[in-house]
């Protein structure tokens, strides 16, 4: 794999690591912290649907580089071709899609009166609990991916 790929596999699941972090911990609360609840609402809302994207371009990007650095792997007989970082970063694509593209709309129909299958409260406590997940699988990535080897391009062990 070239220097590059590599660079990105080791770089980039920090980058999300650190986007999910200032969202959840500093980008989200302060809203809540100095403006109307109406108003903080509709200003996480559109935190949380520029993630979305974020979140879908980087798990995508690095799903590529995973497979690709696995199919490496595997064709020179050393390793599968799936990993725990493919497995990782499919487990945010899929709280991503589920949470936002699932839940939020859900969670708009309630918070507007609209019957829902759950209310506002437990959607809002599904999606804070995928996006929590998510935390935790990108930051596993993160993690893995400091671990990794500098030299070589297979998946980290």
């Amino acid at each position: 794999m070239i220097r590059a790929a590599a660079f990105t596999r080791r770089f980039v699941p920090g980058l999300w690591a650190g986007v999910l972090l200032c969202i959840a911990l500093i980008a989200t609360p302060a809203p809540f912290a100095t403006l109307v609840q109406a108003d903080a609402g509709r200003v996480v809302a559109r935190i949380f649907a520029q993630e979305a994207w974020l979140s879908i371009g980087l798990g995508g990007l690095l799903l590529m580089l995973e497979r690709r650095a696995a199919a490496e792997v595997a064709e020179a007989g050393r390793g599968s071709q799936f990993t725990l970082e493919m497995g990782l970063t499919l487990l945010a694509l899929g709280c991503t899609v589920l949470g936002y593209y699932g839940l939020q709309p859900m969670i708009a129909a309630a918070k507007a009166g609209q019957p829902t299958p759950l209310g506002f409260a437990a959607l809002h406590g599904l999606s804070f609990g995928l996006f929590a997940v998510k935390i935790v699988a990108v930051t596993a990535l993160a993690w893995r991916a400091a671990r990794a080897p500098v030299t070589g391009s297979g998946p980290s062990s």
